[in-house]
């Protein structure tokens, strides 16, 4: 008898430890990505904003927080569509509605808006395997995607 019963008290607290790993890994990884990152120009490798990665309703958003240059703060996204039109790129959420993906261990199913053009792709965001202060950040349409790498600002 006292053997089951250190067995049954082994099995429950596996489970417990199995339940408490399937409810909150995805607020742990969102944890990981939420926070401020520096965005880089994939082709010049300037630092042009930072933007903050916040969660919302089980979402992640991300908010221009700040334009690096200051010449460039007061801009408009005259060529955004819908109400991010005509707003101001700092400030602007651009990062919207991105859901955690256990199986792939990302965000995706979520938008990206381009203010140097207004464009809005589909977009999926993960930490780099190998250095967790890097971001990727791939947007696509169909198969073709840009992927960029935002540094993490401590």
């Amino acid at each position: 008898m006292g053997r089951f019963f250190i067995i049954f008290i082994f099995m429950k607290r596996v489970f417990i430890c199995f339940v408490a790993l399937i409810f909150f890994s995805p607020r742990v990884i969102s944890q990981e990505v939420t926070g401020s990152w520096k965005t880089i120009d994939d082709e010049s490798g300037v630092a042009k904003s930072i933007v903050e990665i916040y969660e919302d309703d089980g979402k992640l958003y991300g908010k221009v927080v700040r334009i690096l240059k200051e010449s460039e703060r007061d801009r408009i996204c005259t060529l955004c569509k819908g109400q991010d039109k005509n707003q101001p790129i700092e400030g602007l959420v651009i990062l919207k509605d991105l859901e955690y993906d256990q199986g792939d261990d990302e965000f995706e199913d979520g938008t990206v808006t381009d203010p140097e053009n207004g464009k809005v792709y589909d977009v999926k965001i993960w930490l780099d395997e190998d250095n967790p202060d890097l971001l990727n950040v791939r947007g696509y349409i169909a198969f073709f995607y840009r992927t960029q790498q935002w540094k993490r600002v401590k």
